[in-house]
C-alpha cells in the first residue's frame, strides 16, 4: 500500500475477485466442460460486456489500462456489481468528477451541535475515515469512553482493532470489522489522493492480521444502517440498531445514530441516559 491509490492493481485485484464470485447459472450462461478455477472465465466476461478477451486478460493483468465509461458500465453489468461496487469502481479510475475534498474537513459546529441534541440517542459525528469528531455522552458510555481517549485513538476502526477493551466487545465481531473494511474500500478510492486514510490503512495492515486479511477480499459496500450486538463490560448485553446520516453540506460527515433493538436493550440505553452527563464537543 502507498500514499495513493495504485489504479491498475487495485482495478486488477477488483475485477477479478468479482468474477471469481459468479457462477455462470448466475449470469445466465451454461455451465460446460469441468472448471479448475472458482467464477467466471476471463472469456465469459469478455462476451457478456463485448470486449476482447486480451482486453480482460490486460485489466487482470494491471497493464494500466483505463476504461472508458461505456466499458466499465459494461463491466458493472457483466459482473453483476452492487450500487456500491459500481460507485466504487467509477471512482476508481476516475470516471467522474473529484469533488470530494481529501483533506479532513472542518465541520461546521451545527454538526456537532446535532449529535449533542439527539440525546438522549447515542450519537456521533465521524468522518470518512472513521475519525470521531463529535459525540453526546450517551454514546461515550456506549463506546467505553470516548471522552477519555486521546485525539489519536479516536478512530472506530482502530478502537475496534487495537484496543483491547473492544476484543470481545461486538458479538459478531469479524462481521463489523469486515462491514468497516468494506466501507473504507470504498472511501479509499473516492479519495486517492488522501495521504491520511492511505497513512491509516498501512497502520492497520501491518498491526492487524484481521485486518490484513479482511482488506484482501476487495469487498465494497458502504453501510448506511444495520445491526451491532454487544457484549459491553458494564452494562452487558445490548443489541443497537444504527443508522447513518448524511449531512447534505458536508457529504464526507457522517452521524451515526443508536437505536436500542429490543426491550432488554431499551432498558440498557435508557440506564446510559440517567447517568450520562453531557460533555463538551468532542
Amino acid at each position: 500500500m502507498t500514499e495513493t491509490v495504485d489504479v491498475s492493481a487495485e482495478l486488477a485485484a477488483f475485477l477479478r475477485t468479482r468474477r471469481e464470485r459468479l457462477t455462470p447459472a448466475e449470469v445466465g450462461l451454461p455451465v460446460t466442460g469441468r472448471r479448475r478455477t472458482p467464477g467466471l472465465r476471463r472469456e465469459e466476461v469478455a462476451e457478456l460486456a463485448n470486449v476482447s478477451v486480451d482486453y480482460v486478460v490486460r485489466l487482470e493483468q494491471a497493464r494500466g489500462l483505463r476504461p472508458s465509461a461505456e466499458v466499465l458500465e459494461a463491466l458493472c453489468r457483466a459482473l453483476r456489481l452492487t450500487t456500491d461496487e459500481r460507485s466504487y469502481l467509477f471512482d476508481l479510475v476516475r470516471q467522474r468528477p473529484a469533488d470530494r475534498p481529501s483533506d479532513r474537513p472542518v465541520f461546521p459546529a451545527a454538526a456537532a451541535r446535532l449529535v449533542h441534541d439527539l440525546s438522549p440517542l447515542p450519537a456521533m459525528l465521524i468522518d470518512h475515515r472513521f475519525d470521531v469528531l463529535a459525540w453526546n455522552a450517551e454514546m461515550s458510555r456506549v463506546m467505553l469512553g470516548l471522552d477519555t481517549l486521546p485525539a489519536q485513538s479516536l478512530n472506530t476502526m482502530r478502537l475496534c482493532l487495537m484496543d483491547s477493551r473492544f476484543e470481545h466487545f461486538y458479538v459478531e465481531r469479524e462481521r463489523v470489522i469486515r462491514e468497516g473494511i468494506a466501507d473504507l474500500r470504498a472511501a479509499w478510492a473516492a479519495h486517492p489522493d488522501d495521504a491520511e486514510l492511505a497513512a491509516l490503512l498501512d497502520e492497520l495492515v501491518s498491526a492487524s492480521p484481521e485486518f490484513a486479511r479482511l482488506w484482501e477480499l476487495h469487498a465494497v459496500r458502504v453501510n448506511g444502517r444495520g445491526r451491532k450486538p454487544m457484549l459491553h463490560p458494564e452494562f452487558g448485553p445490548l443489541t443497537v440498531d444504527y443508522e447513518v446520516l448524511l449531512p447534505m453540506s458536508e457529504p464526507d460527515l457522517r452521524v451515526v445514530l443508536y437505536r436500542a433493538a429490543d426491550e432488554v436493550s431499551q432498558r440498557v440505553l435508557d440506564t446510559i441516559a440517567r447517568e450520562a452527563t453531557p460533555t463538551a464537543v468532542g
